[in-house]
């Protein structure tokens, strides 16, 4: 069955701190560049659809190699800017494909971003590529094989620091104090 889901390859370069989950970020997607389909996404082609997405509390998926039975992460950030389309958001560690995948990412073993989406509004120019107006947005996924070569994150992340131990145990005494006092109520 065909939704109409293109899926555009965008090379990255991962950039990592580790906490909670692996933080990556970067360029899913850079407007006015042609990718090797020929597509050339337009300035402002995702706006209406993160807007949409906002209003309804969505979240762009962020999947392992476009399979939507393997989400590794959360996407926190999603925007355009001058330049592109810019994501940053989590590696979740506590999965299973995540955890590869972050190791994976560390090892430069992969650096690529893809899109998957939706054309609501696109023409062909002179030359046959087709100039992409309108997106509606699924998924960004972390995979092998990327398309468009100038699609890069933009820096690589240091670990954060770990919160001290004491830090750790003062704050668990006060949520258990908190459960205390509303369980009293």
């Amino acid at each position: 069955m065909d939704y109409g889901l293109e899926l555009k390859l965008c090379p990255a370069e991962a950039a990592l701190s580790v906490g909670a989950g692996a933080v990556v970020e970067g360029y899913a997607s850079v407007f006015g560049r042609e990718d090797q389909g020929g597509d050339v996404v337009r300035a402002g082609a995702y706006a209406r659809s993160l807007k949409a997405l906002a209003a309804r509390g969505g979240r762009v998926k962020m999947l392992w190699q476009h399979d939507p039975a393997q989400p590794i992460g959360v996407w926190d950030e999603v925007r355009e800017d001058g330049h592109g389309l810019w994501v940053k958001g989590r590696v979740l560690t506590d999965v299973a494909r995540g955890r590869e995948a972050l190791a994976l990412l560390e090892a430069g073993a992969i650096e690529g971003l893809s899109i998957g989406y939706r054309t609501i509004v696109a023409e062909r120019d002179a030359k046959g590529r087709r100039q992409l107006s309108e997106l509606d947005l699924w998924e960004v996924s972390l995979v092998t094989f990327p398309m468009l070569p100038e699609a890069r994150v933009a820096a690589k992340g240091e670990a954060p620091e770990a919160l001290p131990e004491a830090l750790l145990a003062d704050l668990a005494a006060a949520f258990d104090e908190a459960r205390r006092m509303l369980a009293e109520r």
